[in-house]
């Protein structure tokens, strides 16, 4: 009897086995054992080997740009945050020298991904785009009219019901901080992580796969190629972690864990805290560690399984908050005294997630789960009534969150709760 191509993969305390049978059934079979830590550590010769110290800076320049959409007194404002988006080495663009020191910057990779962008410039110039309209939009149209409260037409400010926060509007009730922060949460950081460098194109470019079998490491570094892409793709969620290697333990561990950051990582923890969706951290941490894992044991079928799995998960994220936030705008429209500035804050980071779909990556796939013209689509249907969110319905916001869920295996009810 012969037996071909039969794999099977069993895990026993943290040890992966792959076995494969050959093609006799009178040999022994041969076997890739992956040694899957507790935390995300890899040594070579006795030195770490992670390394994603660009994720690192480029989710700190986004935390200072966010902040100074909300700083209505800055001098020259558009000027000098259009510097920061898109800064250049030695600009001392930033309070932080180690960030003006740095070669980075958020706008270049923004819509930037191999799998997505890199045969679709005209996409990526519009998105792009659209990230520096919401820095015109706030610094022209909305700070001018700080002081000024909103009414549909007229941006400025809302209060929230009962003395809360304090919300800063366009004409049409979209707050345009929101929109830019939770676009980025798609434009930056889901693409490069799902697109890039989970890709095949970046993770087998060129000698990669011939360099990682081997040994060989980048030059001037303690890494492969294949290990660093391996861990840039990490950085873009786990990057600001006080401890890179963020033990599993940490992840999601209820209401006083918000994230190492204002963007994926925040969100992360908050699905996570949803009972609907608890698990889905370890799910994704636990992928993350495999699958770098496998890139050292040489075994690229383990590894991009779980590839995909990050991909799946992370999609996930996307879909739910946008889901959480057009519920929770629809709740606020439908009850008998209209919150408007809470209303408009929910819906604004809505919108911000839902253009963030666009960006989200089938497993197995080259394919989003949204298209660009689905996104545009949902964007014209929250924005596009007179005024904008001052007039969109809750039936409105219903018939989008049905739309999102049907692609996933979730229900509204359980996303927007």
């Amino acid at each position: 009897m012969k037996i071909n191509h039969l794999a099977k993969i069993i895990c026993v305390s943290g040890v992966f086995v792959l076995g494969a049978c050959s093609s006799d059934d009178d040999s022994s079979p041969t076997t890739t054992t992956i040694d899957e830590p507790t935390n995300y550590v890899f040594e070579r010769n006795g030195e770490t080997t992670v390394s994603f110290g660009g994720q690192t800076t480029r989710i700190a320049m986004a935390e200072v740009i966010v902040s100074k959409l909300k700083e209505n007194t800055l001098a020259d404002a558009e000027t000098v945050i259009d510097a920061m988006f898109d800064h250049k080495e030695g600009a001392t663009d930033f309070d932080d020298a180690d960030l003006n020191a740095s070669s980075k910057s958020v706008r270049s990779k923004t819509a930037a991904s191999r799998d997505f962008f890199s045969d679709n410039a005209t996409d990526a110039a519009t998105i792009k785009g659209d990230f520096d309209g919401w820095i015109e939009g706030q610094v022209n149209d909305v700070f001018p009219n700080w002081a000024i409260e909103a009414k549909a037409g007229t941006a400025g400010f809302i209060q929230e019901a009962g003395g809360g926060s304090t919300r800063y509007v366009n004409a049409e009730g979209l707050e345009l901080n929101q929109a830019f922060a939770k676009g980025l949460i798609g434009g930056l950081m889901t693409d490069q992580m799902l697109n890039n460098y989970l890709g095949k194109d970046v993770l087998d470019e060129a000698t990669n796969k011939t360099d990682n079998d081997s040994g060989t490491v980048a030059d001037g570094k303690n890494y492969t190629t294949m290990e660093h892409k391996w861990d840039e793709a990490y950085g873009y969620l786990f990057g600001a972690a006080p401890d890179g290697s963020k033990p599993l333990a940490s992840i999601g561990s209820g209401s006083d864990q918000k994230g190492d950051d204002s963007f994926l990582s925040k969100y992360l923890d908050r699905v996570n805290d949803d009972s609907d969706f608890n698990g889905i951290a370890d799910d994704i941490y636990k992928a993350f560690k495999l699958g770098r894992a496998a890139i050292v044991a040489k075994d690229y079928t383990v590894r991009d399984a779980q590839a995909a799995i990050i991909r799946e998960k992370v999609s996930q994220i996307i879909a739910i908050r946008a889901i959480y936030y057009l519920q929770q705008g629809k709740n606020a429209l439908e009850a008998g005294t209209i919150d408007y500035a809470s209303a408009f804050h929910d819906l604004s980071e809505g919108y911000g997630f839902i253009y963030s779909l666009q960006f989200t990556r089938k497993p197995d796939s080259k394919a989003p789960y949204f298209t660009k013209t689905e996104v545009d689509g949902f964007i014209n249907q929250l924005m596009g009534a007179t005024n904008g969110l001052w007039s969109v319905t809750p039936a409105t916001l219903q018939q989008i969150s049905d739309d999102i869920a049907a692609k996933f295996s979730f229900t509204v009810d359980q996303a927007g709760s």
